[in-house]
């Protein structure tokens, strides 16, 4: 992030008011210190993020920023650090503002997870108390996961048992499938716009990224014919089931293509298809996985997204020597996943309460997508939702010409609303201004607060 002149100048002021502060005080807030220095909350992060560079405060998502202890009697020198590090792999700015949770006070339209009320919370407070009185909880897990659990998340794509993997979660999963599947400095192929999850565990794995533009339908086939020839990546990361941050889904005729070039070229799809639970009308489209019998399309499952964000849980599908090469290296990361968390997952899913929370679940993101996107249409009829989407969280909503996301996302932040800013869903430039707009986290008369907010910035 370069820093301007102005903020500069405030980082000095604020340098000064940290001096004369005790370490772990808390700095005012980015609202607060804009109305004092009359500055916009975009140089008032320009400043913190300086300072924060500095070593002088410390920034903690969802709590503020606090003063670091002064350390001049006898101040550590990391320096050196620097060189024996090298250059950093992962995009900082892009990582930090994805796991943005804002305060307590905040109007949460940017975080991809359930509101606590739409998670199935009397299920698994009773499942983890049952399950941690077994002995199971406690003991070591297959490296590859509890059997039955497999067997739960294999039904559901046909596969067999011994092709699935548990993982810790969805992200683990893309970072490892990345790192596994590909050798640094390789390409990986991604749509765009894309989860910006799937950029910095590419970023991660040390590969390159090649975008391919996608539309209302997924993926831009012909863009991807083009890409593959001309890079001649092994790698394609996917998700064709409402995609964040759009929510398109991959049309029938563009499965058959992608499936072709995969052959074509001898490439790998990952396919993260972390919104399947997630259908708002209708039914979800079967997974890619179904459709490719010789190993091409490698699928990734999470529970984190449609139970809780704390049921770090999830599954890879693969076949032939790609899923052996997963299996194996999976030991050298970690044993297996911890037990009770596998054990409380398969309760779940094994149990009459799982369909019966899907069912509670669709209706109630529903109902905040709905009144979501007529607080869009009334409050703000400069923007334009580009595709009203039948599955998922989210809404992509493109901005009036000349709109500034970056700027907007910061005095949203200022006002108290936390919204994504649409440059953080392009590897490349943006081809045009967007916000992504979650519906999951807040309640609908949260959802009408903070988009008239929003509104009133535009």
């Amino acid at each position: 992030m370069s820093i301007s002149n102005r903020s500069e100048e405030i980082a000095g002021m604020l340098k000064q008011q940290a001096a004369l502060m005790r370490a772990g005080d808390k700095l005012p807030s980015v609202r607060e210190l804009s109305k004092t220095y009359g500055a916009s909350p975009v140089t008032i992060t320009q400043a913190i993020t300086a300072l924060s560079a500095l070593g002088v405060v410390r920034a903690e998502p969802g709590r503020g920023t606090f003063v670091n202890g002064n350390n001049t009697a006898g101040e550590s020198d990391y320096a050196w650090q620097s060189t024996a590090l090298g250059r950093s792999r992962v995009d900082a700015g892009r990582a930090g503002r994805l796991n943005a949770q804002g305060s307590a006070d905040h109007v949460q339209l940017s975080w991809g997870y359930l509101a606590p009320e739409l998670q199935p919370f009397d299920e698994l407070r009773t499942l983890g108390a049952r399950c941690a009185k077994s002995h199971r909880a406690w003991t070591m897990a297959p490296p590859m996961g509890l059997p039955d659990l497999r067997r739960v998340f294999a039904a559901e794509l046909g596969a067999d048992v011994a092709d699935m993997l548990i993982m810790p979660g969805g992200q683990q999963s893309l970072v490892f499938a990345m790192r596994t599947l590909a050798d640094p400095g390789t390409t990986l192929i991604t749509e765009s716009p894309s989860y910006p999850g799937a950029t910095i565990a590419a970023q991660a794995a040390g590969l390159h990224l090649a975008a391919v533009p996608s539309d209302a339908n997924g993926i831009r086939t012909d863009h991807l014919a083009e890409t593959l020839e001309r890079t001649r990546a092994k790698l394609i990361y996917l998700q064709p089931c409402y995609a964040n941050p759009t929510g398109a889904v991959l049309s029938p005729e563009r499965r058959v293509e992608v499936l072709a070039l995969a052959k074509k070229y001898g490439a790998f799809i990952i396919e993260d298809d972390w919104a399947r639970n997630l259908a708002l009308e209708g039914t979800a489209p079967p997974p890619l996985f179904t459709q490719d019998p010789d190993g091409h399309v490698v699928s990734i499952a999470t529970l984190s997204k449609p139970a809780a964000p704390g049921l770090r849980v999830g599954a890879i599908a693969a076949r032939g020597p790609a899923g052996e090469r997963l299996r194996t290296a999976r030991i050298a990361d970690d044993m297996c996943v911890p037990p009770l968390a596998q054990e409380i997952a398969l309760g779940l899913l094994s149990s009459g309460a799982w369909p019966r929370h899907l069912k509670r679940l669709r209706a109630g993101l529903l109902e905040r997508r709905d009144a979501m996107v007529a607080e869009v249409h009334a409050s703000m009829p400069g923007a334009r939702i580009t595709n009203i989407p039948t599955g998922g969280i989210h809404l992509w909503v493109r901005l009036p010409e000349g709109s500034d996301s970056l700027v907007l996302t910061a005095a949203a932040h200022a006002a108290g609303v936390m919204i994504g800013d649409g440059r953080q869903f392009y590897v490349d430039e943006p081809t045009a201004p967007h916000i992504r707009l979650s519906f999951s986290a807040a309640s609908i008369a949260q959802i009408g607060v903070g988009v008239r907010r929003v509104a009133s910035l535009l």
